[in-house]
């Protein structure tokens, strides 16, 4: 499995300088290849190398890898869409091989090529990236970002045999609620959904203002919600990891690709259905579930919350309101997220190999 770890660059300024003309140099040669691209429908990375090596290296002053990757990244870019010409921002990352980039992991710096030269520049990270970096492994990708220089290294974790299961955890995830597990656990978004709602009108505030005090509060507060946001995803994801890996279940979650095209939200409810962030907290699921042997189940996630799980009536009566389940045959009530829950994990108990577990898994903790 491939993990990123993110390490801070400590740069002179002299060598904060050296990085910025290059990181800039080479995005404007990745420009210059993409117009090449462009112009002769020339989208293969090695033609598009031949077309314009010799170009990149004689007018940008760039090294013979450097100009390789450079026509490497704008072959990627196309790869996805051939339709849409494509433009690279001055300061785009730019990725880094052993050739030209070397670590130095106990001494916590690296050796880098720049157009000043090779410059050896220190770095901090945490102890988790500590970890990661001793199975680093091809290319990394400096980055510039709100001022700073990072490095995110691609590392290669060995990935631990599956572990033996016995049941099934279902995790119904919503706007409401982050999650909701079949266990009953509740991972409210009133938190989440609250600091969202005030950064929201902070910054309408802030930006109708206008002034430059304003401008420097909105620069301050730049990416603050992301990062709460990603904070409690990150330890959401935790805690249902840890309780099946205990318990010795497999985690159910929905395939909610595509959700946001396939459902309408009133004009109050846009803003908060964009900013729903689950994905990036299935993702942690996954990866948090992978380095401990625990599989993740992908299930339809059609009716989950309007199945009955005692008589298996579907109908949208089900669901007289956001929180509350009501059978219209059989008068089964409960909590709605819950038993969506519930529905999950039943799901995925019967898509093999779990299929032996239907049995444990579909009796709902109610």
């Amino acid at each position: 499995m491939k993990l990123t770890a993110q390490v801070k660059l400590l740069p002179s300024q002299e060598q904060y300088d050296a990085l910025q003309k290059t990181l800039e140099t080479a995005n404007r040669a990745c420009n210059y290849i993409s117009e090449q691209a462009w112009e002769t429908g020339t989208f293969g990375q090695f033609k598009l190398q031949k077309l314009t090596y010799a170009t990149v290296k004689g007018n940008f002053g760039l090294s013979a890898q450097v100009a390789v990757l450079c026509a490497k990244k704008v072959a990627e870019a196309y790869r996805l869409d051939k339709r849409t010409k494509r433009t690279f921002k001055p300061t785009g990352s730019i990725a880094f091989d052993d050739r030209i980039l070397r670590w130095y992991t106990e001494k916590q710096f690296v050796s880098i090529w720049t157009l000043a030269g090779r410059i050896k520049i220190p770095y901090t990270c945490g102890e988790r990236a500590k970890q990661l970096l001793q199975t680093r492994q091809g290319e990394s990708d400096l980055v510039f970002r709100d001022g700073v220089f990072y490095l995110l290294a691609t590392c290669n974790i060995e990935e631990p045999e599956p572990i033996d299961i016995d049941a099934v955890l279902g995790v119904d995830l919503g706007i409401k609620n982050i999650a909701v597990d079949s266990d009953g656990e509740v991972f409210s978004g009133a938190v989440v959904n609250g600091f969202r709602h005030r950064h929201r009108r902070l910054r309408a505030k802030l930006q109708s203002k206008g002034t430059k005090s304003a401008k420097r509060l909105l620069k301050k507060r730049k990416h603050k919600e992301q990062r709460f946001a990603t904070d409690v995803n990150h330890t959401i994801a935790k805690r249902l990891v840890e309780k099946a890996e205990c318990t010795k279940r497999a985690i159910a979650v929905e395939e909610l690709t595509g959700i946001r095209e396939r459902t309408k939200a009133r004009k109050p409810q846009r803003a908060t259905q964009s900013s729903w962030s689950f994905y990036q907290l299935r993702s942690f699921i996954e990866y948090k579930a992978l380095l401990v042997g625990v599989p993740v189940i992908s299930v339809d996630p059609r009716n989950t919350s309007r199945t009955c799980p005692v008589c298996g009536c579907v109908d949208k009566r089900n669901r007289p309101n956001q929180s509350t389940f009501s059978c219209c045959q059989c008068n089964f009530a409960g909590f709605a997220d819950h038993i969506a829950a519930c529905n999950i994990a039943s799901r995925a108990a019967v898509i093999p190999p779990y299929a032996a577990s239907a049995r444990i898994a579909a009796s709902p903790r109610l």
